[in-house]
């Protein structure tokens, strides 16, 4: 009967051996869990700075303009985007400095140079803001547009 409990027991290396193979288990799956993370943002990325202004945009932004106002409103959020996306990370916009634009690249200095080109001259403003703080980090930045 000894010789039974002594072939049950579990030694102290095989219980660290359990433990080391969880842990191992557990970082393959948090590296997996990083990686995916990371080609979802690289994907994002790659979409932003690829993406052109759409033919129909004035029709679809004077839609919602005019339903804006409708309702008593004197701006409207155009887009949103993650401030990593932005040269600085955000910093500028997040400081208020009149330099904010020169940090946009891709779709949101296409953005711009749409409302430079299109909007500015009707009367329109346009001015950026972080929306969001998750963890205390810049999130999203908003382009909003006034009249």
């Amino acid at each position: 009967m000894a010789s039974d409990v002594k072939s049950a027991a579990l030694t102290p290396k095989q219980l660290r051996q359990l433990a080391d193979e969880r842990d191992m288990a557990e970082a393959r799956k948090a590296h997996e869990a990083a990686k995916k993370v990371e080609e979802h943002e690289r994907a994002m990325r790659e979409a932003f700075m690829e993406r052109e202004i759409r033919p129909d945009a004035m029709e679809r932004l004077m839609n919602a303009v005019k339903i804006a106002a409708e309702q008593g409103k004197h701006e409207l959020l155009i887009f949103q985007f993650p401030s990593t996306l932005l040269s600085d990370g955000g910093r500028r916009v997040n400081n208020f400095l009149p330099d904010w634009p020169d940090s946009l690249q891709g779709f949101g200095k296409r953005a711009l140079d749409y409302y430079k080109e299109h909007l500015a001259p009707l009367g329109y403003k346009l001015r950026a803001e972080i929306l969001d703080y998750p963890g205390g980090n810049l999130g999203d930045v908003g382009l909003i547009l006034s009249w």
